[in-house]
């Protein structure tokens, strides 16, 4: 695949990424505990997989109310600023890009996590899902969400600044851009459904009021830090967790017009990658495309022959792996030379553990 739309350069708000192969983020949960800190062993992770066009760290909490699951990084204290930017060094001495996610779970979360025991929403509302939670054993679990408190107006300000000041100590500790997670259910994905968000509000109601909250969030992440530096991932075809909505479609494709007043650098959509997954159809990516000049990322469990396809079609400027970079650091290589790729061969070692499964799958050697 060498000559490839895949190994083109593109230009994307700060960067010049060297090809159109990006480093989807996963939640691994190895952080430092207590304090769920990032460690040298995630700063080797991370650089060995450098030659991604850019690497999209997994999703990281922006405060202590935001975490849903256990081991996930934060990046809102000293700490946390201190251990990215390990990972950070490490990512740019390999001449790698990387983009920090910031999130909020909302109601993806477990009562083990708060101090009041209670996690927070839109509406009091259960997802009906559950979360991995390590208990008092050691051992990580699927545990059941409680029903969420819903939020009050202050504490929605409050959760804003939270992504600001978040968005500033990832600049600080070195990342290229930071990417918000909207998507997948998470707090902000809340706030844009019918089924999860029954505010009277103004972030309730219309679409107007729900896609209120995800551009205040912008806006402000966007002053902070610039907005050619902020990217956001979006899931507008997944329905899982009490997430259906036929109407969240016309939501994302008005707030994609007011991110792109904004001057954004990306819009991410996670596509749902299942055997009997709603297939994404060509005039939502027409819209999508219409509304929106900055940069398209999909994920969904594409080849490199179907990553290369969409790319092809301008619908789309750059297709983000998974589990394949998860499994081959030198994705981009394999790819190229359209070698074998390494398989995940055992899913205990996703979440939680050290080295194996996570920095010991082996390059491609002849």
């Amino acid at each position: 695949m060498t000559n490839s739309v895949l190994f083109t350069p593109k230009a994307m708000g700060t960067i010049v990424s060297p090809n159109r192969i990006v480093m989807a983020p996963m939640t691994r949960s190895r952080t430092a505990q207590p304090g769920d800190i990032p460690t040298d062993l995630m700063a080797t992770y991370y650089a060995q997989r450098a030659s991604a066009g850019f690497i999209i760290t997994e999703a990281t909490q922006i405060s202590k109310q935001g975490k849903g699951y256990s081991f996930t990084p934060g990046m809102y204290s000293e700490e946390h600023v201190n251990g990215w930017r390990k990972v950070t060094n490490a990512v740019h001495a390999a001449e790698g890009r990387i983009f920090s996610q910031l999130w909020h779970v909302g109601r993806m979360s477990h009562e083990s996590l708060h101090e009041d025991g209670t996690p927070v929403a839109p509406s009091a509302l259960s997802p009906d899902a559950q979360v991995w939670i390590v208990g008092d054993d050691g051992v990580g679990r699927m545990l059941d969400c409680p029903i969420p408190r819903a939020l009050s107006n202050d504490d929605i300000k409050d959760i804003i600044d939270d992504y600001r000041h978040t968005a500033k100590n990832a600049i600080e500790a070195g990342f290229d851009g930071i990417e918000i997670h909207a998507g997948n259910g998470y707090l902000i994905d809340q706030f844009l459904r019918r089924s999860s968000n029954k505010r009277d509000d103004e972030y309730g109601g219309s679409i107007e009021n729900r896609i209120r909250f995800a551009v205040e969030i912008i806006d402000a992440v966007s002053h902070e830090i610039g907005a050619d530096k902020v990217g956001i991932r979006l899931a507008p075809f997944i329905t899982q967790r009490g997430m259906n909505d036929t109407q969240v479609i016309d939501a994302i494709l008005l707030a994609a017009k007011l991110f792109n007043d904004l001057g954004i650098a990306y819009i991410h959509l996670s596509e749902a990658d299942w055997d009997d997954a709603p297939a994404v159809s060509d005039s939502f990516r027409h819209d999508l495309r219409a509304a929106f000049n900055g940069a398209i990322i999909v994920a969904g469990n594409y080849t490199a022959e179907s990553g290369e396809k969409i790319i092809a079609s301008g619908l789309v400027d750059f297709v983000a792996y998974g589990r394949k970079f998860l499994a081959n650091p030198d994705l981009p290589y394999r790819f190229k030379n359209n070698l074998p790729l390494n398989e995940i061969t055992d899913s205990s070692t996703l979440f939680g553990g050290g080295e194996v499964g996570y920095t010991d799958f082996p390059c491609y050697t002849i």
